[in-house]
């Protein structure tokens, strides 16, 4: 069964690098990508993924723009947040407005992998 993953993030190294991680994940594959966060809630809206990651700097807005956009759309998306700002007080925000999960870029990219490839199987 497909499973889907739109990408929300400004850096195209980082980009890529989530790519390269999908490819890694049975029957995973990108939905769409965005490095805004105006670009990311008109992307979500119309490709209806299974799942988000979603970083909290973006270009234009933030990710917590994208959450508040997402819940008011009522859409049933698996967000899973990757940021370089993992405070307390971002995670309780970030899980407040429905996000499934929240990793830290610098050492717990395994660990979004390991959530993914979960929701996928």
């Amino acid at each position: 069964m497909p499973f889907k993953v739109f990408l929300v993030e400004d850096s195209p190294i980082l980009r890529s690098r989530l790519e390269a991680m999908l490819g890694a994940i049975a029957g995973a594959s990108v939905a769409g990508r965005a490095g805004g966060a105006k670009a990311a809630i008109e992307g979500i809206l119309a490709a209806r993924p299974d799942a988000v990651v979603l970083d909290l700097h973006l270009d234009d807005g933030n990710g917590f723009d994208v959450l508040k956009a997402l819940q008011e759309a009522a859409l049933q998306v698996a967000v899973y947040v990757l940021t370089n700002f993992p405070s307390e007080p971002h995670r309780r925000k970030a899980a407040s407005l429905g996000a499934r999960g929240f990793f830290d870029k610098s050492n717990e990219f395994e660990r979004l992998r390991q959530a993914l490839a979960a929701h996928a199987a």
